[in-house]
Formats: structure tokens, sequence, C-alpha cells
């Protein structure tokens, strides 16, 4: 008897979800939130990485950059041979078609980079306070870019007049880590 009656009750409680689901088949599952073209355009610099200034074979540092939180964000951890270290978290912000980056280091440095992607290739710039020396800020834009080989590219520029005239900074070559 106790089983009839918690049998009629699991009916009756569940009836209305599956008469809103017209008795079939539960509803399609919804797509993951990050899961566009846009959230997957930085992947290619997701890795585990040994840094070498570019045309040089002397490491400088080693780099883990993660994907994370289904895919909703790209974790770096920058870990120089020599100096402090550093990290940023880039996402895909859909609201305002663009890639937005938080740099903070052990300098305690803390910049606010925004950008767009292109097919294996991101661009990002922001003002970066004191990146100068002596106090003086500069605009900053990274270009990363998909190597042959697997490789990864990051170049760093800075302006002191808006934009209107670039300057080196650094230049990296990101190679796949020869450790895991």
């Amino acid at each position: 008897m106790t089983r009839t009656v918690l049998l009629a009750a699991a009916c009756i409680a569940f009836a209305p979800a599956a008469a809103q689901n017209g008795g079939g088949a539960a509803p399609a599952p919804k797509p993951p939130a990050c899961a566009s073209e846009q959230h997957r355009a930085f992947d290619f610099w997701v890795g585990r990485w040994d840094v070498y200034p570019a045309g040089s074979d002397k490491l400088v540092a080693h780099s883990l950059i993660e994907r994370l939180y289904a895919g909703c964000a790209i974790r770096e951890n920058w870990m120089p041979l020599t100096g402090g270290g550093g990290g940023s978290l880039s996402a895909f912000v859909p609201e305002e078609k663009a890639w937005r980056q938080t740099w903070i280091d052990s300098s305690g440095a803390r910049v606010e980079f925004k950008g767009e992607a292109s097919p294996g290739r991101m661009v990002l710039t922001g003002w970066w306070p004191g990146v100068l020396g002596g106090g003086k800020g500069a605009t900053v834009r990274m270009t990363y870019t998909r190597e042959p080989g697997g490789a990864v590219r990051q170049k760093g520029e800075t302006s002191v007049d808006g934009g209107a005239h670039w300057q080196p900074s650094f230049d990296f070559l990101y190679r796949p880590a020869a450790t895991p």
C-alpha cells in the first residue's frame, strides 16, 4: 500500500513537467555560455610554454596559459627566471564585442587591456602607468600571433603620443615547454 501511495504521489508531482514537455523527451540542453567562435579566438595561446626573446635561444621565462571556467576565461601565469612574476585574466565580452585582459604583477602594476582577435592573432592595448620608468606611463600594444610549428609570438610596443608613433618594447617567442 505504501509503495502505491508513493508512486501515485510521484506521478502527480511530475505530471506538470511532463505536460509542458509534451510528455516526451527532456528539453535540449542549453549550449555552454562561452562556446562561440569569439570565445575560442585566443585558445591558440593556451598551453605550457618556454619563453625566449625572438631570435634567441636564451630561455627567459616559463608561462602557463590555461582556459578556465567552462571556456569563459584564459588565465596566464608568467614565471620569469629572474625578477618578479605576474599574470593575467582574459575574456571575451560579448556586449563590447571585444576582449578584455587584466594584468597584475609582483611590482604592483595593474593594467587593463582591450582588444580584438582575428584568426591566429590577438591585439590588446592599454595604458600602463610607469611602464617607461620614473613614473612615466605609455600606451602599450601587445600583438600575439600563432607561428608555424606551434609557437606563439608576443610583440609589445609603446606609444607616448596616443598611438601616433610606436616604439618596440619586447618581442617574445613562446615555444611549447620542453618538460611538462
